[in-house]
């Protein structure tokens, strides 16, 4: 009676493949077995056990680089390494549930990119705003913008924002400043409102649309460009407001970009 089986019924016993044998070969997970007058290997009861032990540990989530120290060690190091493979099969599981959880939101579109008090208080503001579904959109995106741009200082921003809106004379230029976006770029009351968005802003410096941290960044200039011009190409009526405010401002002394008066 020939002693051991051949690599295929090994691998068939032990329920893998001839190709997962020979990569548990190669990582020095089972030696070679003996070979007979043939040449062929020869697995016996002690190498199939090992393919079996080897098996199950891989198909719990034991990184092939591990199981080879696992299987080779005395109990309680054995016990001890399966329960810090568990403790990060657990971070594992919670990554992937936080993932599918991104996903679930991400079919709601970029909503997924704010935090959910953001959303709620954007949703107040679009109905008290009378905003369109493509205004709320919009002004999403900006805000999604800000918080890739200058994740900093995002968290300010929506708490001056909000306190900003509790001003009546500053949510009604907020207000005009949406209905401006429908206005022709060459309307009169476009220059009316950067005046006065200007000047409110003048008497009001923490208002400014700069995020807290961004004067700080040596591509200042760049990110506040990427900001300040969201919208305005859909927009054409804001691209004049914008050049306009920003001229008001300067008038009176301020660079917004710096923070600062002009020198």
């Amino acid at each position: 009676m020939t002693d051991g089986v051949t690599i295929g019924r090994a691998a068939a016993f032990a329920g893998v493949t001839v190709k997962t044998v020979r990569h548990y070969h190669k990582h020095g997970l089972i030696d070679e077995p003996r070979r007979d007058g043939s040449g062929y290997r020869r697995y016996g009861s002690a190498d199939l056990l090992r393919l079996v032990r080897i098996r199950t540990l891989a198909a719990a989530g034991v990184p092939l680089a591990e199981i080879g120290p696992i299987l080779d060690a005395d109990p309680d190091r054995f016990a001890a390494a399966l329960v810090d493979v568990g403790r990060r099969l657990d971070d594992r599981i919670d990554d992937l549930i936080a993932r599918r959880d991104m996903l679930q939101r991400l079919a709601g579109g970029d909503r997924a990119l704010l935090p959910d008090r953001v959303l709620a208080k954007l949703d107040r503001v679009a109905a008290e705003f009378g905003f369109t579904p493509d205004d709320v959109t919009m002004a999403r995106e900006g805000l999604v913008l800000i918080r890739a741009l200058v994740p900093e200082g995002f968290d300010d921003y929506i708490s001056r924002v909000e306190r900003g809106l509790d001003d009546p004379r500053y949510a009604s230029l907020i207000r005009r400043m949406w209905r401006a976006a429908e206005w022709e770029p060459d309307d009169p009351r476009i220059g009316e409102l950067a005046t006065a968005l200007a000047d409110h802003c003048l008497a009001h410096p923490e208002l400014l649309p700069v995020p807290a941290g961004l004067r700080a960044r040596t591509d200042a200039a760049i990110r506040y460009s990427l900001l300040s011009q969201h919208g305005q190409e859909q927009k054409p009526a804001w691209t004049r407001l914008a050049a306009l405010f920003e001229a008001s401002m300067r008038a009176a002394g301020n660079d917004i970009l710096a923070g600062r008066p002009v020198s």
